[in-house]
């Protein structure tokens, strides 16, 4: 990664700028990770139609949510079994959803459900956006590798990763507890999300942490490293150099901080997306250990998929979107039991894909655009003693919508208990694959130079979501 610092009244160093990731210029000039991402986005401009030009929102619903209160209510099985939440009728006829998604109801000829989605396993872990499918990688990743960490015209990263605090600094930090959202696995630590978090976008630190008038000291100073970069002899790395610094130039003078700021949008657009109001302080039981996170989702969930909308139409290939741990509703000390588990979580969440969907579609961004929901697992077929449901790895909600998708398909069935798939089961592997075909010509994938056979090979053989 290209990166600037500055030095702070107190005379300590401070970073003020970081160019996506996909160079590190020094005294060891660029290491081999970096020189194989610089030469596979090389590629792009070699293999015409490789992008697609669509972008992917990897919306990640942490601790896993139950299939019964969300998309596959089974009102007809008995209690214990059946959503604890009720259900409602929605705009494909047959088809109900659990009373917590009321407009996401109305909106369901737009939505894609998947009924017969296997997790593959009942553990707290970040798959299937990072798991054994994707080989330990952030799918964003394999996107960087392959089209640069950085748009070839305006310079944002292509990859990044939103949690709470990038549009609410009085939110708690993106957790790390139960997986790396950052995680490379076979590929370079430069193909690694960009967290804007971490650059703490509140402050200014996006537009100028220098003085204007220093910026000709700084272009100086990248003049000096030219003789680093010109002794290299890969042709794709020094053009790949040199992209990077005109990018850094870009940002600099403040396209990245029109980008990662609400303060640019409609602020009527702005309201619609908002779901703080939607779920109180003092509404929240303070006897879960989790209240904290049932909070900051509400604070944050609908400002972060307005946040990521904007990142894509800028040139941002995937963003996962996140807000912590909050879906994990045992009734135990921590977390809450479905019914007033799902009176927190839910609103926010039909709020905001709802907004989402009807914005995406306003914008014409439904062909451009896909969203992905899901958790790392889904919820007993039976509801606990204290009115919970714990763990289950066979069978989980999935929600996908834009992307070219035509919308209004449920797609597979459970069994009558909700269990397992009556149909074939949809996997990881599937879903993967989906999101590939969505951002490439898959068929192209495997002449990309130095892009790991894990990506250009295996996960490229595998189908995508039957039906879609």
């Amino acid at each position: 990664m290209l990166t600037f610092f500055d030095r702070d009244p107190a005379g300590s160093r401070r970073e003020f700028l970081r160019v996506g990731g996909s160079v590190a210029i020094g005294a060891a000039g660029l290491t081999l990770g970096q020189l194989a991402t610089l030469q596979a986005h090389a590629a792009v401009e070699t293999l015409p139609g490789l992008l697609t030009g669509k972008s992917v929102i990897f919306l990640f619903l942490h601790g896993g949510p139950s299939q019964f209160e969300t998309f596959d209510p089974k009102m007809d099985r008995p209690e214990g079994i059946r959503s604890a939440t009720g259900e409602l009728s929605t705009s494909l006829p047959g088809v109900t959803f659990g009373s917590s998604f009321p407009k996401l109801a109305e909106r369901a000829h737009r939505l894609n459900i998947i009924r017969s989605f296997v997790p593959g396993d009942a553990n707290h872990n970040l798959k299937p956006l990072v798991g054994r499918d994707t080989f330990e990688t952030n799918l964003g990743c394999v996107y960087a590798r392959v089209a640069g960490a950085n748009h070839p015209e305006s310079g944002l990263p292509t990859n990044v990763v939103l949690f709470p605090r990038a549009v609410d600094d009085s939110t708690r930090p993106g957790t790390s507890s139960f997986g790396r959202f950052d995680a490379t696995g076979p590929l370079s630590s430069a193909d690694a999300p960009f967290d804007p978090a971490e650059a703490a976008p509140g402050t200014g630190e996006f537009s100028m942490a220098i003085p204007r008038e220093r910026l000709n000291d700084r272009r100086r100073l990248l003049d000096k490293l030219d003789g680093l970069v010109r002794g290299l002899e890969q042709a794709p790395a020094i053009e790949g150099v040199d992209r990077m610094r005109e990018q850094a130039y870009r940002l600099i003078d403040g396209g990245l901080a029109e980008a990662f700021h609400l303060d640019g949008e409609d602020p009527r657009v702005v309201e619609r997306y908002d779901t703080a109001p939607l779920v109180r302080a003092e509404s929240i039981r303070t006897v879960w250990n989790n209240h904290k996170n049932y909070l900051d989702n509400a604070k944050s969930l609908g400002k972060l998929l307005l946040l990521a909308r904007r990142l894509c139409e800028r040139g941002a290939g995937f963003v996962t979107v996140t807000t912590n741990f909050v879906w994990d509703m045992h009734a135990d000390v921590n977390n809450a039991t479905m019914v007033e588990g799902m009176s927190y979580m839910g609103p926010p969440l039909d709020h905001a894909l709802s907004a989402f969907v009807d914005d995406l579609y306003a914008r014409g961004l439904d062909e451009k655009i896909l969203l992905v929901a899901c958790g790392e697992m889904g919820r007993t077929p039976r509801i606990n003693a204290k009115g919970g449901r714990d763990h289950w790895g066979s069978l989980g909600p999935l929600l996908l919508v834009g992307g070219g998708l035509p919308g209004g398909q449920v797609i597979g069935q459970s069994s009558r208990d909700g269990a397992e798939p009556q149909t074939e089961a949809i996997t990881g592997q599937h879903l993967s694959s989906t999101v590939l075909h969505t951002l490439f010509d898959v068929g192209q994938l495997r002449l990309v130079p130095d892009l790991p056979r894990e990506f250009a090979q295996t996960m490229a053989s595998w189908p995508p979501i039957p039906g879609l």
